[in-house]
């Protein structure tokens, strides 16, 4: 009975996601595309830190081919070390990469603020295998004007990719509803979830969907325009994605919001149509309207001249954002 305590106690044991990294033989960018990836699973702890169970660390340790077999599937390859490996001249490789033939696993800015994707060895080895007529001699005419006449692709096949896994790794509808937010520039995000309180829900939920940190005004625009989608259809097709998961999120349970407010009808042009301008505006400071209060309720504002009612509208939009951070922590 000890015995098999201890066992139990062994495998929900974890670690930090550094030590796991070094146990598992992976450099930090490895380890962190081993995660985004879903080849390690990763646990929620107190404070919002993920860790690593014990039994994960476990099961690959013992899995055959260890550490090879790993790193093998997290090796990622640049532009010029991809083509060499399908065995083309870059300029072919460059031109199949835009078409969106396969899609980047990652990226960086370098110091001239140009973009380097990086694509899984694993994936082109694939593309290779069942397109050999893509590699060799000259691409027939009809597809070559196909993919010369696209737009290059590889920043937006990067978001579908990063959000099947962001995903595909949560359960929560919120969170699921935040991923997909997060490829939506302020202003669309705002047409697509005009409640403030569920807006700023799922943005306090958002994922970082680069994860590079940079202080450079310059080089976070450029990540900036890799990450949010501009084309329309695309747009489209993400607030499409977004308004079915707000739905679900709703079912489930409604977005936090403080005691004491309702949404407020927004105003309304004579035609019938909500005025841009009077949507809630929590960036501005503007809040839901507080829920009308009983006789009884208002009878001492009025005796204290309403000193108590403005007080508490004015402080609401100041506290707003603390208090969502607040309910993030504790979630």
């Amino acid at each position: 009975m000890a015995m098999q305590q201890c066992r139990e106690r062994s495998a929900t044991a974890t670690v930090a996601c550094g030590r796991a990294a070094r146990e598992l033989g992976l450099r930090s960018r490895e380890f962190e595309l081993a995660v985004q990836l879903g080849h390690v699973r990763t646990v929620s702890a107190p404070g919002g830190r993920p860790r690593v169970t014990r039994e994960e660390i476990e099961r690959h340790r013992s899995g055959e081919g260890f550490p090879e077999s790993l790193r093998n599937r997290l090796w990622a390859v640049g532009t010029a070390e991809a083509a060499q490996l399908m065995g083309v001249s870059p300029a072919r490789f460059a031109r199949l990469a835009k078409a969106g033939c396969f899609a980047p696993v990652r990226f960086y800015v370098n110091r001239y603020r140009a973009v380097v994707w990086h694509y899984l060895a694993a994936d082109l080895v694939e593309f290779a295998d069942a397109n050999p007529e893509l590699l060799t001699g000259r691409t027939p005419p009809g597809l070559r004007l196909e993919l010369e006449g696209r737009d290059d692709q590889r920043a937006r096949s990067w978001r579908a990719r990063r959000l099947d896994q962001l995903t595909g790794r949560t359960a929560e509808p919120w969170e699921q509803a935040a991923a997909v937010a997060a490829v939506l520039s302020p202003d669309q995000l705002a047409d697509a979830v005009p409640d403030p309180y569920e807006r700023a829900y799922v943005s306090a939920l958002r994922p970082d969907l680069a994860g590079i940190r940079s202080d450079s005004a310059a080089a976070r625009e450029v990540i900036e325009r890799v990450t949010l989608a501009v084309a329309v259809d695309e747009i489209g097709r993400h607030r499409e994605r977004l308004a079915l998961a707000l739905d679900a999120a709703r079912a489930v349970r409604p977005a936090p919001r403080p005691e004491g407010y309702a949404a407020a009808a927004p105003a309304r042009e004579p035609g019938g149509g909500a005025r841009e301008d009077s949507r809630p505006d929590l960036a501005a400071g503007r809040v839901l309207e507080p829920k009308p209060k009983s006789e009884r309720e208002r009878e001492p504002e009025r005796e204290a001249g309403g000193r108590d009612a403005r007080r508490g509208r004015a402080e609401a939009p100041a506290g707003l954002r603390a208090w969502l951070r607040r309910l993030r922590l504790r979630g």
